[in-house]
């Protein structure tokens, strides 16, 4: 009883301050400093996962324009979201009015996590909070600006997060640092940042209050960029989350948390957005990116081109996994609650693909070669002695040469075609190993094709 009363008690009062954060931190593993927090694994699920899917939605997929920053692009003077309001809306039209028409009456959890299941991936990421500062819960320092209140009239996290654990996925949350027009925000900026009355009064309660309510799996921040860890009080917050929260040896975060820290310190890196290094990294990273290439909200004025194909969802996953990397893939939902037909369609394809290749994706590790030196298309990855080597083309004449597999072949080694049932020939020729494939039609899979090399002892 001592402790509830206690952890409230500095709740009141703005916790993180340095006083009150002995409370938190005394005796316990982490310190409220980079090299200790980053001492800190990455939770194994995570790694083994691979596959994530994200989810912009908000009130910015009412006007559905541009992009999810439609706000700030029109207060900006940014085209098409100026004409869009001058000729389609009265001269008074506040961006706020664009809540009642977020109404989600199609939004069906269940039915969202069903397709996030079919599609592979192990974890969806939420954003709760983007940078207009509406929020996708109930949240007590949101007044009248929550999906509770105005809009869906729904839990929007909770409903999701319930219906995602379900299907046995894990449940992450988005949460933007900071809000373009909050005017304590503005606040702290018109003080140069000596002021953090936006960070002690809404931020970090706020990001406690989700934490504790829906124990995300993923807490994946952003909006960091425009001052330091210092003003977000970022290694503060993570202290409590790794040693004091409800998911201290689950959770996952990012290295989104000032504009000093990405790519250096926190948990998971993602440096920018799209992030594919193409090169191996030793540290873990995460390849966000989306589907619409223009876009992470829901836009009416797509075009079919401006949509990934299967093709290329499929490589930038295989890239990402094979230099190390998890890939978390972005749709944007309408303003109904609906997932578009070619959002649904690309996730189905996708899991369509990992059904019979999963195993060359989860669960595995980098080679120590990431991409084939003869073929460049052909990247590698392991999982013990087994190793996989996905080709984003078949092969012409029906023949894979690989050079930096090579040395797998020394012995002898048995190779097959995930989605084919028979064993591959092979054969050496200077230091490069020719595969015969299979008749293109007698193979299960599409898109890109894993082949598992197993060294043996046998002549």
């Amino acid at each position: 009883m001592f402790r509830i009363i206690l952890y409230s008690t500095i709740l009141s009062l703005s916790i993180f301050s340095k006083s009150y954060l002995k409370l938190f931190t005394n005796g316990k593993t982490y310190e409220p400093r980079w090299k200790s927090l980053n001492s800190r694994s990455i939770p194994q699920w995570y790694d083994n996962a691979k596959v994530g899917i994200f989810l912009h939605w908000g009130v910015y997929s009412v006007p559905s324009i541009q992009d999810e920053w439609f706000w700030f692009n029109w207060k900006t003077g940014k085209e098409p979201s100026v004409s869009l309001m001058k000729l389609n809306y009265p001269r008074r039209f506040t961006y706020q009015a664009f809540a009642k028409y977020f109404t989600a009456e199609f939004f069906n959890p269940d039915e969202w996590a069903d397709l996030f299941k079919k599609s592979g991936a192990e974890y969806v990421v939420l954003t709760t909070k983007h940078h207009d500062g509406y929020t996708l819960w109930p949240s007590t320092y949101s007044f009248s600006w929550n999906s509770q209140d105005i809009g869906p009239k729904k839990d929007i996290v909770g409903t999701l997060a319930e219906a995602v654990r379900r299907k046995e996925l894990r449940f992450g949350t988005y949460y933007s640092l900071f809000e373009w027009y909050n005017r304590l925000y503005l606040t702290d900026v018109i003080f140069h940042y000596t002021t953090n009355k936006y960070v002690t009064s809404r931020m970090i309660p706020e990001m406690v209050e989700l934490v504790q309510k829906y124990k995300p799996d993923i807490f994946w921040t952003d909006g960091e960029w425009e001052t330091t860890d210092i003003y977000w009080n970022s290694t503060h917050f993570l202290t409590w989350l790794y040693n004091e929260s409800p998911v201290k040896d689950t959770v996952v975060v990012t290295d989104r948390w000032g504009r000093n820290i990405r790519c250096s310190h926190g948990g998971v890196i993602t440096c920018y957005d799209r992030y594919n290094p193409k090169i191996r990294d030793k540290r873990k990273f995460e390849n966000a990116m989306t589907l619409d290439k223009y876009s992470w909200g829901y836009r009416r004025n797509t075009f079919i081109a401006e949509i990934l194909t299967i093709n290329k969802l499929i490589q930038e996953m295989v890239e990402a996994v094979s230099c190390g990397g998890n890939i978390l893939i972005n749709v944007g939902p309408t303003h109904d609650g609906r997932i578009d037909l070619i959002f649904q369609e690309r996730l189905l394809d996708l899991g369509k693909w990992l059904e019979i290749n999963h195993e060359a994706i989860k669960y595995t590790k980098p080679w120590k070669y990431q991409n084939d030196s003869t073929t460049g298309t052909v990247w590698y990855t392991k999982n013990e002695k087994v190793v996989y080597a996905i080709a984003l083309h078949w092969p012409k004449n029906n023949v894979l040469t690989l050079g930096s597999a090579n040395t797998l072949f020394e012995t002898s080694a048995i190779v097959t075609l995930l989605g084919y049932p028979k064993q591959l020939s092979w054969k050496e020729s200077n230091r490069e190993v020719n595969i015969e494939f299979p008749d293109k039609a007698t193979v299960k899979t599409d898109w890109a094709w894993a082949l598992k090399i197993e060294p043996t002892n046998i002549k």
